[in-house]
């Protein structure tokens, strides 16, 4: 089920960054209105282990995202340090963990492996969300970790940190479209000529 789920969340993804589906338009029941309708960052992460296994699929969907020319221009780096995860995000709960994505260019690439490493970042946020587990986007902390933790992180030579997402445990109960921010209207954001 948790395997399904997982290909339902990142096949959806895909489509919908393809432009493929009609903003709006999904049924209730549809892998799209799955991903609009159930997913939030969250902020309330409690104490409980990432297992391997959870972590394998997580990292599994980074690595299937979709790249310019399939160049993959990410690596990603697993933080399971709580000592040093939280000096990049504070308040992290036993168990949590942070994964950074990083490029090749110091932190200083194109926009091409931006997007690219933006769209790994999505999937690892989504795949963590598919099974279970809470997950939020970081792009704040980017130059702390190149100017300060690099090394203690052991990014590649030559690669810096563009995103990172956090993944953990949240505390039963909490509803993804409750709990989410608002957002701003359709009719303030989309046009069609």
């Amino acid at each position: 089920m948790k395997k399904a789920m997982l290909f339902i969340v990142i096949f959806a993804s895909l489509y919908i960054a393809s432009g493929m589906s009609s903003v709006g338009a999904e049924e209730p029941d549809s892998p799209t209105a799955v991903i609009s309708n159930h997913h939030a960052a969250l902020r309330n992460f409690t104490a409980g282990a990432v297992t391997q296994g959870e972590l394998d699929q997580i990292l599994a969907a980074g690595v299937r995202a979709p790249s310019a020319g399939n160049r993959q221009p990410w690596h990603f780096t697993v933080v399971r340090n709580p000592a040093l995860a939280n000096q990049i995000v504070s308040n992290m709960p036993d168990g949590n963990i942070l994964i950074v994505i990083s490029a090749s260019g110091d932190g200083k690439t194109n926009g091409r492996e931006i997007l690219d490493c933006a769209l790994a970042t999505q999937s690892i946020y989504l795949a963590a969300q598919a099974l279970g587990l809470g997950s939020r986007i970081y792009t704040g902390p980017m130059d702390t970790i190149n100017q300060r933790f690099k090394a203690d992180l052991g990014l590649p030579n030559g690669y810096g940190a563009v995103s990172l997402v956090r993944i953990g445990r949240v505390l039963p109960g909490i509803d993804a479209v409750s709990a989410a921010s608002s957002r701003k209207s359709l009719d303030s954001i989309v046009n069609y000529k």
